[in-house]
Parts: C-alpha cells; structure tokens; sequence
C-alpha cells in the first residue's frame, strides 16, 4: 500500500480501483450452495480424495512390485520437486490464460497420466523410471492447477471465508479417508484398482469445473512470460503482511510442521503401535474438520492477529508427542493442532484472496505455495538427520519452542498484527495492502 499498515487501523476504506467485489462476511441474499460452488465443491472434494489416496497407492504397488523404500521415495520426491518447480509457471499461465482453463487441461493431463500408472499395475509390467517420469509429469499438471484454486473461489462464492471453511472441511475429511480408503481397496483388489479410480477422480473434477458458468475474465496477456513472473515477485514483496507470514513460515514449515511430523510418527508407532498412529491420524483429521467449522463462524476484524492462533496451538503438537502420553490426551492434542492449523489456513487464505487484486492473484499466490511446498519438503528430508543429531523428543521440543517464537513474531510485524479484513462487499484494494 501506499501508507503504512498504520492506516489500516484507522479503517481507510478500500481503493475503489480494485478489479472485483469479494466478500469475507455473511451475505444472506447470496447464498453459498449456488450452481457454481456445487460445481466448484465436487471438483475440488473429488481431486482431494484421489490425492489423499495416492502416498498409500503408489506405496504399496511399488513396494509389492519389488522397488524397495527407494522406490517410493523417488516417485514421491519426483511428484514433490516438479510441483515446486512448476509452480511459478503455473501462476503466470494461470493469469495469462484464465485459471479455469489451465484447471481443466490439468486435470485432463492427470487422468491421462494416472490412467496410464493405473493400466501398468493392473498389467504387472511396471518401470520405476516410467513411474517416476509418470509421477513428475503429474507435478508439474498439478503446478498448473493450484495456482487457481485460490482466484476461482471469489468468483464462485460470495461468501469467501465461509467457502474456505467448507472447502477446508471437505479437505480435512479426505485427508481421513482417502488413505483408508485406499489401504482397503489396494488389500482387496491391487494398486491398479486404485489408481483407475485415482484418475476417476480427474475426469469428475475436470467435467465440474468445464461445467462452471462465470463472468467473462480477460487474461492479463500483456508483457512476456518472464515479466509476468517479475511482476508477481514485485507484489509479492511489495506488501510486508504477504512476504513477512510467508518468510516466517519457512521456519514454522521447515521446523515445525515439516520435522514433527516423520518424528512424531515414528514416536507414535514406538508408543502405541500402528493402530494408535491411525487413531491419532484421524483425531487430527477430525480436528481440522472442527478448524474449518470455527473458520466458518469466526469472523474477525483483525484476521491474520486472531489467525496466528492456529500456529499456537499446532505447536503444541510435537511437544505432547515427544513426553510419551496415553492415546486420550495424544488425540485431544492432535486434534487442537489439526483445528489449529485448519483455522489458520482458512483465514489465510481468505486473507489473501480478499486484498490481493484479481488480476495478480494466481502469480502471488503462486509464491506462498511455491515457499510452503519447499519448506515443509526440506523439514521431511532434514528430519531424520537433525533426530539423530539432537534425539527425537528434544528436537520435538525445540519444534513447539520455536512455533510458538513463530507465533509472536506474527504478532510482533505490525503489517501482519494490524491489517484488516476486507469488510463484506468491499472491493480489494491493491494500494492498501502495500507498505
């Protein structure tokens, strides 16, 4: 913004140059079920439940065929790298072309390809090289699809923050069932099985979406493709909320979420066995239903101050794990990181969707994914390292220790403890959220 986020506590109202209306509170006369969101909502629920079912798909068919740990690592980390890689892309041809459109090739591209990783497990004749060529290729379709995931929920919904508290909901319950759906299913019936319904999933989603009936957009086609990524750089940085949660959470993601969860696991099996990590998994999959519920009511003048909260309490997550508990007191903490983490993530994202403009939303948005996704892949990978170097439960310790430094640093930036919320009707501003 041109002033500071000073000026934003004095209720400034917002530039009325902004490109469109976006809503963050309760508009009766616009109810959330319209005929697009009902679209919106059965295309992202159906790609979410075939992702969540493919770590335990792509996990057992590679192991079963004889691959090894290694196996699945490489295929997993190949899926990983492009997406991080691609997504810069992928925000930029989501501005020039429309997000929907590249949604839809997208999602045409993975059915292809999981069709494809479906028909050699059914057939018995798989090539790690092919797999992961296959699973790379994957990444970089779905670097072309998330950055529009953010811009099309304006459009489709009225009522911003309540759509990204459903959408959270509906995210946290495939998280749950989609790998026990999958353990079943590849039991009975093979890996194969499991990857044909996995690429189901895109073709119901890609026809959702075609079926989409929005305003004409005009795609920003203006300057070269490597201007287009530049400027998107520029507003990300120029506004110090955006760039200061973002790089604070490189810490919180590499540290905090990215290291706990491995180490927690393994802490977990240690204690209670496979059975009490599967329980503990579901209470946080739970959790993040109730998150995504409190989202949906809550809604706060300040978002980002009452948001910080969320990383609060899944702080607490690996410091419960690491002194050992019974399975009640492991699930009740479990489940408030997990409501944490779903709280957050709502009032962040309908954060970002309502004070960035329209037309750089996909590029900016591309940037938080692209430091999320890299920080919370490096915490993976430094996890079993940094366990062996410190032992697992003071590395857990030092992980709720520094996400709860994390915590007050938010509230310490005045540019993120200070910024308001876009009131309901109100367009975004782009001026406004600079400093």
């Amino acid at each position: 913004m041109s002033a500071d986020t000073d000026t934003l506590a004095d209720d400034t109202p917002a530039d009325p140059k902004a490109t469109e209306s976006k809503a963050t509170g309760p508009n009766p006369a616009a109810p959330l079920w319209t005929t697009n969101f009902r679209l919106y909502f059965g295309a992202r629920t159906s790609s979410l439940l075939g992702d969540a079912m493919l770590p335990v798909a792509l996990s057992v068919g590679l192991l079963e065929a004889g691959y090894g740990s290694a196996g699945v690592g490489y295929a997993l980390g190949a899926w990983m790298g492009a997406l991080a890689l691609c997504m810069l892309f992928g925000g930029v041809l989501a501005d020039r072309f429309t997000p929907r459109r590249m949604m839809v090739i997208a999602d045409l591209a993975r059915l292809v390809i999981q069709a494809a990783m479906a028909l050699m497990f059914l057939t018995d004749r798989t090539s790690l090289w092919v797999i992961v060529l296959l699973q790379a290729l994957s990444g970089a379709a779905t670097a072309l699809f998330q950055p529009g995931v953010a811009s099309m929920v304006p459009q489709v919904a009225a009522d911003v923050q309540r759509a990204n508290g459903v959408l959270r909901i509906a995210e946290s319950s495939a998280g749950v069932l989609g790998p026990a759906l999958a353990g079943v299913l590849v039991g009975f019936s093979g890996a194969g099985t499991v990857f044909a319904i996995y690429a189901a999933t895109y073709a119901i989603s890609g026809g959702c979406l075609f079926g989409l009936r929005l305003t004409s957009a005009t795609p920003a086609g203006e300057g070269s493709f490597l201007h287009q990524l530049a400027t998107g750089w520029q507003e990300f940085r120029a506004r110090s909320w955006l760039w200061g949660v973002i790089s604070t959470f490189l810490l919180y993601g590499c540290f905090v979420a990215g290291v706990s969860l491995p180490v927690g696991a393994d802490l977990v099996v240690d204690g209670l066995g496979s059975t009490g990590l599967g329980i503990a998994m579901a209470a946080l999959g739970g959790g993040g239903v109730l998150g995504g519920l409190a989202a949906i009511k809550v809604r706060p003048t300040r978002p980002l101050a009452v948001g910080s909260i969320g990383w609060a309490l899944f702080a607490l997550n690996p410091a419960v794990t690491a002194i050992r508990p019974g399975i009640v007191l492991l699930c009740l903490v479990w489940a408030l990181s997990g409501a944490g983490l779903a709280f957050w993530a709502v009032i962040w994202t309908t954060t970002v969707q309502t004070q960035i403009p329209a037309e750089l939303l996909n590029r900016v948005y591309a940037y938080d994914v692209a430091g999320s996704l890299v920080s919370m892949a490096l915490g993976r990978s430094l996890a079993g390292p940094l366990s062996s170097l410190t032992g697992q439960r003071p590395l857990m310790v030092f992980a709720t220790l520094l996400g709860l430094l994390c915590t007050l640093t938010l509230l310490a930036v005045p540019a993120i403890r200070r910024l308001r919320a876009v009131p309901s009707g109100t367009p975004a501003a782009e001026d406004s959220t600079r400093s």
